[in-house]
């Protein structure tokens, strides 16, 4: 028998095809993963935001818990972040912040802190990748604008004026009224 009878021209062309069909197979199952790869990554990096913004909130309210507790006479803002977590400027430490959160974006806990004067007023990410985000809720306004997470600046917000007394004079109401 010579090769050629072995081997019908018929089965040569199948096997043939069959090769290109895995190929096609093994083609479309890397597209495929790669689609979802690309899904998964972008649905991380939202996780991570919701994170870094819930994070920073907790330092916003601990910055503002800070200064607004401030004995007179006494800084308003800490000189460390170890502050935040025991404020000893009382006879008993006063806590303004449970731990001190990771940043979710280099899985850290080394913030890069503002500290105009010397003390910190504010704590941002060292991560300058660009943010998914854009547009963000009230509490966090101030990063609308904002491009890569390092310009999410995360302050105490501004101290509420006290409530303005009004000079209204009940006698005199209701001596308009007889």
């Amino acid at each position: 028998m010579t090769s050629g009878e072995r081997h019908s021209p018929g089965r040569r062309r199948q096997g043939g095809f069959g090769y290109l069909m895995v190929l096609f197979a093994i083609a479309v199952m890397g597209i495929t993963l790669a689609g979802a790869g690309e899904v998964w990554r972008t649905a991380s990096q939202r996780e991570k935001e919701a994170q870094l913004l819930f994070v920073g909130q907790q330092f916003r309210l601990a910055l503002a818990s800070y200064r607004d507790r401030s004995p007179d006479g006494s800084p308003n803002t800490p000189a460390t972040l170890d502050d935040l977590l025991q404020d000893k400027r009382f006879p008993t430490p006063v806590p303004h912040l449970r731990r001190l959160w990771r940043d979710p974006m280099t899985n850290s806990t080394e913030w890069v802190l503002v500290k105009p004067g010397g003390r910190i007023t504010g704590i941002h990410t060292r991560h300058g990748g660009e943010s998914l985000r854009k547009a963000h809720e009230p509490q966090d306004a101030a990063l609308n604008g904002t491009t890569a997470y390092s310009q999410w600046v995360f302050e105490a917000a501004p101290a509420m004026a006290a409530p303005a007394e009004t000079a209204t004079d009940n006698n005199t109401a209701s001596r308009g009224a007889s």
